[in-house]
């Protein structure tokens, strides 16, 4: 088994080589540094991440032009079938994301929004070569889909998470935060959530406990959990400040983002040992705005009725169509904005049909 992996590895750096030598012979000159330095920072040898010096060089590239950095980098993750390469690859996209120029973060930032291929779509990628490999395999598809998850968010926000370049002042923040209006809030603090929960399903390791390659990654994703952590703090507080004015829809759905963002807090609690009392602080207000909602009088009646409305209205269909088989989906149902309340959309509430 030995003489087998040091064959393969004996393989893997002479296909590094041949693929340096072929850009160095066909490249254009003006590209061939870019080309260079990204088969450099994206070897096949899974024991090593990316070379700083090569990625420092990838990312230097977008300061003098509109290179073609992210469409080489993407096209690499798209040809390979090695789960080291697939993971440098997208490692090297999560550091545009954070220390890019704007020019290359401005690239990144249409993948994959602008309605053509998704080069972040690896959920089909296996590479079965070693039990390793096999094992990275799935840290390849998790982490594209976070990143994937990561671009959707920053969209939403106006900015990259964690970015260098783009990192705003607390107090800014929070008056941006303070002139939105209910749905847009919502659509943000539900958008975090959604990054939060991604973070939270990362495989487990066995075969790769250890792995320099996944140790990087969650170095990475455990820099972007403190910044979403922030960001989500930052809207907990603004919401709290405006529970008389919520809506009963908004605050369920506001109910359901903060729950489902505490069933994450315990797979979460080990990936960053850093500023453990502000996270704890956190999770705390979200509790807490959570609870005050739900033990409010008004979403207390407006509950109340809502389920005494649906309990009527199937007595008397129940009463009037005994023998008709009834559909799930009415027509007349309550049709909420989040996809979250599928108990509620299978009461029928003709009163409420306007709520849609």
């Amino acid at each position: 088994m030995g003489r087998v992996n040091v064959f393969r590895d004996l393989i893997g750096i002479i296909k590094d080589k041949a693929s340096q030598s072929k850009a160095a012979l066909i490249s254009n000159p003006r590209t061939l540094s870019l080309h260079l330095a990204l088969l450099r920072a994206t070897t096949h040898d899974p024991f090593s991440p990316p070379d700083p010096t090569h990625l420092a060089t990838l990312l230097s590239v977008g300061h003098c032009s509109r290179a073609t950095a992210v469409d080489a980098i993407m096209d690499r993750l798209q040809t390979t079938r090695d789960a080291a390469v697939a993971i440098k690859c997208l490692i090297t996209v999560h550091h545009i994301s954070k220390r890019g120029s704007f020019i290359l973060q401005d690239q990144l930032s249409v993948y994959p929004s602008t309605g053509g291929r998704n080069y972040l779509k690896l959920s089909n990628f296996r590479d079965d070569t070693t039990p390793l490999k096999w094992e990275l395999s799935s840290w390849v598809r998790w982490y594209a889909l976070y990143l994937e998850n990561l671009l959707s968010t920053s969209r939403i926000l106006g900015f990259f998470l964690c970015s260098t370049s783009s990192s705003v002042d607390k107090d800014t923040e929070e008056d941006k935060v303070s002139s939105l209006i209910n749905t847009e809030l919502l659509k943000e603090i539900s958008s975090l959530g959604n990054l939060i929960e991604q973070i939270a399903k990362k495989p487990d390791s066995l075969n790769s406990n250890g792995n320099v390659l996944v140790d990087a990654i969650l170095g990475l994703v455990g820099e972007d959990y403190l910044s979403s952590i922030n960001e989500v703090s930052i809207r907990v507080s603004e919401f709290k400040e405006r529970l008389d004015c919520l809506g009963f829809v908004d605050s369920v759905e506001l109910v359901c983002v903060l729950r489902s963002l505490e069933e994450c807090k315990e797979r979460l609690s080990a990936l960053s040992q850093r500023k453990k009392v502000m996270i704890e602080s956190v999770w705390g207000s979200i509790n807490e705005v959570k609870d005050q909602i739900g033990n409010s009088k008004a979403y207390k009646e407006d509950e109340g009725r809502l389920l005494m409305m649906g309990r009527r209205n199937k007595v008397s269909e129940s009463a009037r169509f005994g023998e008709r088989v009834v559909m799930k989906h009415s027509g007349n149902s309550v049709k909420f904005s989040s996809g979250r309340f599928l108990s509620f959309n299978e009461f029928s509430f003709p009163a409420y049909a306007s709520m849609e």
